[in-house]
Parts: structure tokens; sequence; C-alpha cells
């Protein structure tokens, strides 16, 4: 990814005062006040002092200032799995990427956004579903990445699927009350709990039954 991409990531969770994050601070404080359904355009452009022009400049439409920038972290992904070393199995390429992107989300959007936006998409069906297509998205990008390294196709969807599973179960774990750790820290212990899961524990073996 280039260095002005990984800017422009950065720039959009930062409020400044300047039309778009006006617009952004605007938005999430009308969804969290009235809800998804129930803010317009007009609302919102209004709140930040500008017109619904400049929004449209902005963003597509009002589900854009949610998942805006979801474009930007997939190029993020597919740049990570190819710096990623030789040695590296595929599911290490891809924790590492995540890994990556989990910084990056936490610098640029932040915890408090990153809570604000879950219960706003949580009280929307239709958000759910945008969600759900975003992480499908990403598991296509993470498993098209695999295959320009040489990974079979089988193995590099199953790779790319858990490691969406496991960035869901992590980024869960960050947004909950009372956690202040670092997500992409969460990240890598999540994925590294998914490793012990595949390894054999002593304690969980069957123990032989004397007669």
């Amino acid at each position: 990814m280039s260095a002005a991409a990984v800017s422009t990531i950065r720039a959009m969770g930062r409020w400044e005062p300047n039309a778009r994050g006006r617009l952004e601070q605007a938005a999430m404080e009308l969804y969290g006040e009235r809800g998804f359904d129930q803010t317009t355009v007009a609302e919102i452009a209004a709140r930040a002092g500008l017109t619904e022009r400049t929004f449209f400049r902005h963003y597509a439409d009002k589900r854009e200032v949610l998942f805006a920038g979801s474009e930007l972290l997939a190029e993020l992904l597919v740049a990570a799995i190819a710096g990623a070393p030789d040695s590296a199995t595929p599911l290490d390429a891809i924790a590492a990427a995540l890994e990556e992107v989990g910084a990056l989300i936490q610098e640029s959007r932040g915890r408090d956004f990153a809570r604000a936006r879950r219960s706003i998409i949580a009280a929307n069906a239709e958000l759910q579903e945008r969600e759900l297509i975003k992480l499908a998205s990403w598991a296509d990008t993470l498993a098209g990445a695999l295959r320009d390294r040489g990974v079979d196709d089988r193995k590099a969807t199953l790779a790319a699927e858990t490691g969406i599973a496991v960035f869901h179960v992590a980024f869960r774990r960050w947004v909950g009350d009372g956690n202040d750790r670092d997500l992409s820290a969460l990240i890598r212990e999540s994925f590294g709990e998914l490793k012990a899961l595949t390894t054999k524990d002593r304690q969980f073996a069957p123990t032989s039954v004397q007669t």
C-alpha cells in the first residue's frame, strides 16, 4: 500500500475542522441520538454546518460514514500478505496482515468510535448485513493474496475464512466494556489460542481404564 493511502486511512478517523471530519462527527452523533434509519443526510449536513452537496462529495450515502476505508484496508491486507516471508505459513501470513490492519484501525478510528459504530450497526439489520459482506470481502481478498503466493485454492480459502473469524473474535474483545488492550495484541493472542486448540493437551487425553 502506498504511503498516501495509509495517510488517508489515518486522516479519516481524526476529527479536524474540515468537511469530512465534521460530517463524520455529526453523523455519529445523530445515529446515536435518533438511530440510523431516522437520520437523514440533510440533518447530518445541517449539524455539520455544511450542505448536502458537500456530504455527497465525501460519501456515497449515509452508510459510508460507517464503512469508509474498507477498500483501503483490503489493500493493506494484500500488501501485507505479499510482503510476508517465504517461510510463513498461510495462517501466519494472514495473522500478520490482520495485526497490521488492527493497529491501523486503532490508530485511525480509536476504540470509542468502534464502540459507537458497533452499537449503531447492532441496531440495524441492513447495516449488520453490510458488515458481514465487508468481512466476506476481506476473506476473499486474503484468499486471493494467498493464491498469488502459490497456496492451493482450498487451503487459501480455509486459511482466509479462519483468519477473518479470529479477527472478528478479537475485535469483539477489543470493543468490549472494560477492555483497554491493543487490538493488534488481541488479534495475535486470538491466533495463538487457535493454534493451541489444534495441539493435543495431555489433560484432555483419554486415560486408560484398569480392570
